[in-house]
């Protein structure tokens, strides 16, 4: 067992700062890469075929993060779900919670497939996409849906492979899917000139890449308690009822970020292909601070159910404000650079000044406010590591989601201009940190749970 737990991550003891950033490199350079997909479709569309593909793809973003949002947040729900296990030395609950995992992830992939096929064109319809744009988009999204089994097979092994501590592997499997992708990006748009189709199927392909990956590791865990057995997928109730308790919050605010997301892309799409292209071309630059800090908490979640597992809560209180820390000094640090380079970054993606020249309007507007934003992602990380996620979704759909809603529906048709939709981030980020911190500070979060009932006997395995 100690040499399996040296292998994976025991995080229940040493320095804090350290074992947070041994979680935050990979995890960070994992996002990164896993962003790296859709950056590097928007790289080749932008520069080898227009601004109308560039719009096209930009137009499904929002779509693919609702989704993405969707399965994430359920997985969230197995990582806390197997961190606390694997912290607290439960191995065969932590081998039934796996499994279940895994089947979860095939029945919403499948779910998800059928239903984003069918629907992509009311949808994208729905958000008053350009005319320009929605051919593209249509075909690209509907593509996209096609490899959504195996991109939630990936996303939610990869979240059992960070509940036991291991954040290397999931980095090594995306750094292989990303150059698959952008290798298969430049050949099939280049040489065989596919344009948007050409950039979906290269998705799809490093998608299904990454998830034989993952399951080829789980499988090949040998006397690991989170070794998968494709004979044993099933989802058993136990382990079912608490990831799901804890992941459909998570989900569900997942999904309401996106729904006011969704609203502000059609906002944008009412100011023309310029704004579409520009928003477009921000969102590539923008995710560079969301996917650092998400890093950051999904590492601390990890961190925080391991400790709230294994009984220690002051350790689990001293690593957020360590997290909160180093949050604040990344969110200024990229506030600071976008600032001084918005234009050029910007023009990495798009050259037509027209398109920049809304693009830097955007970023001057955003950046600065980034820190307003940290709280919330730091503490409802910390409180989901203890096994409550209802309280910190709740919070984020009324301060986010709700507040944003009412911005866009009554401020913003009286005064339709760019800035004015912007102005619904850092007005709803402030007032969602205010009370995601009066909730850590006095709510009852950090309640032991009891122990869950005594397993049943593991079943035999032949060989």
């Amino acid at each position: 067992m100690g040499l399996l737990r040296q292998q994976t991550g025991d995080i229940t003891q040493g320095v804090i700062w350290k074992q947070l950033l041994g979680f935050f490199f990979p995890l960070w350079l994992g996002t990164f890469f896993q962003q790296l997909y859709n950056t590097v479709d928007t790289l080749v569309v932008g520069r080898l075929v227009g601004k109308a593909a560039l719009a096209a793809v930009g137009s499904t973003s929002v779509i693919v993060n609702l989704t993405v949002g969707i399965f994430t947040g359920l997985s969230s729900g197995a990582v806390v779900v197997i961190a606390q296990h694997y912290g607290a030395r439960r191995n065969e609950h932590v081998h039934r919670s796996v499994h279940t995992a895994m089947a979860l992830a095939v029945l919403i992939g499948t779910v998800f497939c059928v239903a984003g096929f069918l629907l992509t064109p009311l949808a994208l319809r729905a958000m008053n996409t350009t005319p320009e744009a929605l051919p593209g988009a249509i075909t690209y999204l509907r593509i996209y849906f096609l490899g959504m089994i195996p991109n939630v097979i990936y996303n939610m092994g990869t979240g059992v492979l960070r509940a036991v501590g291991d954040s290397r592997r999931p980095l090594y499997f995306l750094m292989a899917a990303s150059l698959c992708n952008i290798v298969l990006d430049l050949v099939l748009v280049m040489g065989f000139h596919l344009d948007v189709m050409g950039v979906a199927i290269a998705t799809v392909c490093s998608q299904l890449l990454s998830a034989a990956l993952v399951v080829l590791c789980l499988t090949r865990a040998a006397g690991a308690p989170f070794q998968l057995y494709l004979r044993d997928l099933w989802p058993h109730p136990r382990p079912l009822l608490d990831e799901m308790r804890v992941g459909m919050p998570t989900a569900l605010q997942s999904v309401m970020y996106n729904a006011s997301n969704i609203v502000i892309q059609t906002a944008i799409n009412s100011f023309g292909t310029n704004a579409v292209a520009a928003w477009t071309a921000y969102g590539k630059v923008d995710v560079i601070y969301w996917m650092t800090l998400n890093a950051l908490s999904q590492a601390l979640t990890t961190f925080a159910g391991q400790n709230y597992g294994a009984g220690k809560y002051d350790r689990l209180k001293k690593s957020v404000r360590i997290a909160a820390a180093m949050a604040a000094g990344i969110a200024l640090c990229i506030s600071a650079i976008l600032l001084l380079l918005s234009r050029q970054i910007l023009g990495i993606f798009i050259p037509d000044p027209d398109v920049l020249t809304v693009g830097v309007q955007i970023i001057h507007f955003l950046s600065p406010a980034y820190v307003t934003y940290v709280l919330v992602e730091i503490l409802s990380g910390a409180i989901r590591g203890a096994g409550r996620s209802l309280v910190p979704m709740l919070i984020s759909v009324l301060g986010v989601c709700c507040l944003r809603l009412t911005w866009l529906f009554t401020v913003v048709p009286l005064y339709h201009t760019i800035p004015v939709v912007l102005a619904s981030y850092p007005i709803t980020w402030t007032c969602t940190s205010a009370a995601m911190l009066l909730y850590y500070k006095f709510g009852r979060w950090l309640t032991p749970r009891s122990a869950p009932p005594p397993p049943a006997p593991p079943p035999r395995r032949q060989g």
